[in-house]
């Protein structure tokens, strides 16, 4: 097994030899969420606690199915009845975590590198489902097996990921990710929202959507993270759409077999426009929510085996 990672933490951590281990495995679990009996036991007798200090639904409702799916016991920590909101530190609620014996905990936290902090402090296996603008490790796992189905493979392809590249942790894990499996990355979208330095990083970036777009195997548009803007990085959202939503005619300046991404949820008519986002020709959305589930069940599998190796005791050999 090619997977020696105790947490999921993020793409960077991860050799290329792990990506594909991961994306086999999660192969194999797409057949079984496929079939009327969808049930595993990769995960029987463990417990798996999913903590989200931000409101998610894909992400929460997929690992919760995944972890289900393979037998675990499965709780969600209401983060915004619990001691956090009364003034508990991160660092106290891991050890009060700790103390219940979890195996697995699934974090996503508004703030950069708090869910590695969390993983220094607990016993278990820790996967991240988002921290702050850092990393979204099964969101570049899911898009890359989303690509690999579409595609046949990850390697030597040119990828544009358009849109709001600053606030987006997505963008940042699967430009990693991307990177590992030698394929092609162009960052498209305006000055304002491209972060600092982002060149030094071997990228192209593009401001122009268009000269973004041509010959493009795979374009992945990315949510306008308004949350997350404190200042006007754009004119207005007409004219945002104007210049980077993706239309059929802006589209056309891709392969023409190129496949329309979009890790949601979607602004229709801001970042994309609502027919190709539907059109099942172009846009392989809804196949990406499909196989967030099974890398999810494929993630927490691989750690769960390492885990159980690393509790059981060491043969004494007589």
């Amino acid at each position: 097994m090619g997977f020696r990672a105790r947490h999921l933490l993020g793409i960077e951590s991860l050799a290329p030899d792990e990506i594909v281990t991961l994306l086999d495995l999660a192969e194999t679990y797409v057949d079984l969420n496929r079939r009327p009996d969808k049930h595993g036991t990769a995960l029987v007798g463990l417990t798996q606690i999913n903590m989200f200090f931000e409101a998610s639904t894909r992400t929460q409702a997929s690992f919760e199915l995944a972890g289900k799916r393979l037998g675990a016991d499965v709780m969600n920590m209401g983060v915004a009845q619990s001691s956090v909101k009364k003034g508990e530190t991160l660092i106290d609620t891991a050890m009060t975590l700790n103390a219940m014996h979890p195996d697995l905990l699934v974090v996503r936290h508004p703030n950069s590198g708090a869910v590695a902090l969390l993983a220094q402090k607990v016993t278990c296996a820790v996967l991240n489902a988002g921290d702050g603008r850092h990393e979204h490790p099964t969101q570049a796992l899911l898009d890359a097996l989303t690509i690999r189905r579409a595609k046949g493979r990850l390697h030597r392809l040119t990828v544009a990921i358009c849109g709001d590249i600053a606030h987006s942790r997505v963008a940042r894990s699967n430009l990693l990710l991307l990177h590992k499996m030698e394929s092609r990355v162009r960052l498209v979208g305006p000055a304002t929202l491209m972060p600092p330095g982002i060149a030094d990083l071997g990228v192209e970036v593009c401001e122009d959507m268009r000269e973004g777009l041509r010959d493009a195997d795979v374009v992945m548009m990315l949510r306008l993270q308004k949350e997350r803007m404190d200042g006007g990085f754009i004119p207005s959202e007409r004219e945002y759409y104007h210049r980077y939503g993706l239309d059929a005619e802006k589209l056309s300046y891709a392969k023409p077999d190129a496949i329309v991404m979009h890790p949601g949820p979607m602004n229709r008519g801001v970042e994309i426009d609502g027919l190709l986002a539907d059109d099942i020709n172009r846009s392989v959305i809804q196949e990406q929510v499909e196989m967030g589930v099974a890398v999810r069940m494929a993630a927490m599998d691989l750690l769960a085996r390492n885990l159980r190796a690393a509790r059981a005791p060491e043969t004494v050999l007589v």
